[in-house]
């Protein structure tokens, strides 16, 4: 027969039980409440590293559309280069390709090129040197205009009726237009030139013809 337990032993059982049961509850707490920081840590890993993601994918799609609008300047400074310069598209071939390892904010770069490419080939004021084909310009355009009024003179003296009296009128008016037939040759040259027929030019060469429709017609009437 078992012998019978006594009760000093059996409530020793009894507490170490209990303080066994309470050690693993607070060891399956103390796992649990490591678990749950561990989710909460990972999942806070996971929201960081998804906004970096979508911080990045911005970052990228930003650059591209960087990337889109400095091809497409390149190519429309390119074209306005090659029209500045002439000589077609063999002549400077391609537009340049993106330099390996650039760092740097494109857009300044692109205003000093767009600035350059405005200066490059722009037409200038016509120099000084010219100054005496400015001046043949309106005495030749003068020249032409006073030939032609004769012209008309003429042709009325030797008409009758209407002719005869509005042809010698058309020769004054003609004649009168001498100090600005001189700018068409003096356009052509600033054209040849490259260069804009400023105020400067044009007033030199309307007195010029001014001058010499004056000298002209006085020659003519007090002759």
């Amino acid at each position: 027969m078992n012998e019978p337990v006594s009760t000093d032993t059996y409530t020793a059982q009894i507490r170490r039980l209990a303080e066994l049961t309470a050690r693993v509850s607070a060891q399956r707490a103390e796992a649990h409440g490591w678990y749950a920081e561990q989710v909460a840590a990972a999942e806070r890993a996971v929201a960081e590293a998804a906004e970096q993601v979508r911080a990045a994918e911005a970052e990228v799609a930003e650059a591209q559309r960087m990337v889109d609008r400095v091809d497409g300047e390149v190519t429309h400074l390119w074209a306005q280069l090659r029209d500045r310069i002439g000589g077609g598209p063999r002549r400077l071939g391609d537009p340049p390709g993106p330099v390996r390892d650039a760092a740097g904010d494109p857009v300044p770069l692109l205003r000093g090129v767009r600035e350059l490419v405005q200066r490059t080939g722009a037409p200038g004021e016509l120099p000084g040197s010219v100054n005496p084909l400015l001046i043949a310009c309106g005495i030749g355009g003068a020249l032409v205009a006073y030939v032609l009024g004769l012209g008309a003179r003429a042709l009325g003296a030797g008409s009758g009726g209407d002719l005869a009296v509005g042809l010698p009128v058309l020769a004054l008016v003609v004649t009168l237009l001498g100090p600005v037939v001189g700018l068409a040759p003096a356009r052509l040259l600033a054209d040849r030139r490259h260069a804009v027929l400023t105020p400067r030019p044009m007033i030199l060469v309307g007195a010029t013809g001014l001058a010499t429709t004056l000298l002209l017609l006085t020659v003519t009437y007090t002759s």
